[in-house]
């Protein structure tokens, strides 16, 4: 019996073979647990630091990795209500990994969370029941409602980190979001500081 420790090369193999000689080569973005075992992390969390523009990937508070960031458009701040283009502030958690992202691959971000929705409670922002159904979804670790008017569609993304042009999000070069992606779980925590 042969023990593989990366059997997506030998998918990649199979799919280049059944191309056949002189074709091109496939490119190939596996995602697959074996990978996440690469950083081997118990506890993972990010912290972004918005003015530094970076993302730090911590193993409970054991630093292991720091990747370069881009921002909302309006990086300045924390988002306030839809369309301000501005990245959230405060303490989230991923709530789902889209591998079938537009930006490459993406971790959705909790946004708004509590803070968001009570400053939107008192400003007028959302109604109460609006208000309830993001309490609730927090309380679940769920995905709070993303279509009111504090905004929504926060994620970590693709795509590029040399600018800050994201509507609200944090962007990475492709291969820092792949690892990243990777070693990501669902409920990690997500800290975004100025």
């Amino acid at each position: 019996m042969i023990h593989m420790k990366r059997p997506f090369v030998v998918t990649a193999f199979l799919l280049i073979s059944l191309v056949g000689p002189g074709a091109r080569p496939i490119s190939l973005r596996p995602i697959t647990a074996i990978q996440r075992s690469q950083l081997n992390l118990r506890a993972p969390r990010i912290v972004v630091k918005k003015a530094a523009r970076r993302l730090f990937l911590y193993d409970g508070n054991k630093l292991v990795k720091t990747y370069p960031v881009g921002l909302g458009l309006n990086p300045d701040g924390d988002k306030i209500r839809q369309g301000d283009r501005r990245t959230p502030l405060g303490d989230f958690y991923v709530f789902t990994k889209n591998d079938k992202s537009a930006f490459y691959l993406s971790l959705g971000v909790s946004y708004p969370n509590a803070t968001h929705a009570n400053r939107g409670l008192r400003d007028g922002l959302i109604t109460k029941s609006q208000y309830d159904a993001i309490m609730r979804a927090l309380n679940l670790k769920k995905n709070p409602p993303q279509n009111t008017a504090l905004g929504g569609d926060i994620y970590i993304h693709g795509h590029g980190a040399s600018s800050d042009w994201t509507w609200g999000c944090v962007a990475l070069e492709n291969d820092d979001i792949r690892e990243l992606f990777n070693v990501a779980i669902v409920g990690m925590p997500v800290t975004i500081l100025p």
